[in-house]
C-alpha cells in the first residue's frame, strides 16, 4: 500500500491560540478549522501549505497524548500523517511486515478522516500516521 501524499504534519503546541497567531501573522497562512477531538484529548488548528496541512495540536489534559509529548520532549513535531487510499489495509499491511502498531484497527480523528498510528518504535523514531476519508 502506498501513500498518495503527505497529509499532514502534526506539531504540538502548549498554547493554540499562540501558535495560530504565529502561522497566520509570521508565515502569512490562514488558519481553516479548529476543532476538539475529545476522545484523544486535543484541540487542532489547521493551515493548508500546497497539498499539504499543518496540523497543531493542543492538550486539552495533561495525561492525553499530546500533554504527555510536551511534559516529555517539548513543543515541536509529532507526528507524519500519509493519505491512504485504506487505512484498514495499509495498517495490515504494515503490521503483516513487521511494523508494531498503535492502532489494530482506524479511528476517527480530526476532520472526519479515519486514522490509524504506527509505533515509533518501528518506523525510526517517527510516530506515523495513516489517514483516509
Amino acid at each position: 500500500m502506498t501513500p498518495t501524499h503527505i497529509e499532514h504534519i502534526g506539531i504540538a503546541v502548549k498554547n493554540l491560540d499562540e501558535s495560530i497567531r504565529y502561522y497566520e501573522n509570521i508565515l502569512g497562512l490562514k488558519c481553516y478549522s479548529i476543532e476538539e477531538v475529545a476522545d484523544q484529548k486535543v484541540r487542532t488548528a489547521f493551515f493548508m501549505v500546497g497539498q499539504t496541512k499543518i496540523e497543531l495540536l493542543e492538550s486539552t489534559d495533561p495525561e492525553g497524548p499530546i500533554g504527555k509529548f510536551i511534559e516529555k520532549k517539548g513543543e515541536g513535531i509529532h507526528h507524519i500523517a500519509f493519505a491512504m487510499s485504506d487505512v484498514a489495509a495499509a495498517l495490515k499491511d504494515a503490521e503483516s511486515n513487521g511494523v508494531q502498531l498503535i492502532d489494530k484497527a482506524p479511528r476517527k480523528g480530526a476532520e472526519g478522516l479515519q486514522i490509524g498510528f504506527l509505533h515509533p518504535k518501528s518506523t525510526f523514531g517517527v510516530l506515523t500516521e495513516f489517514c483516509s476519508k
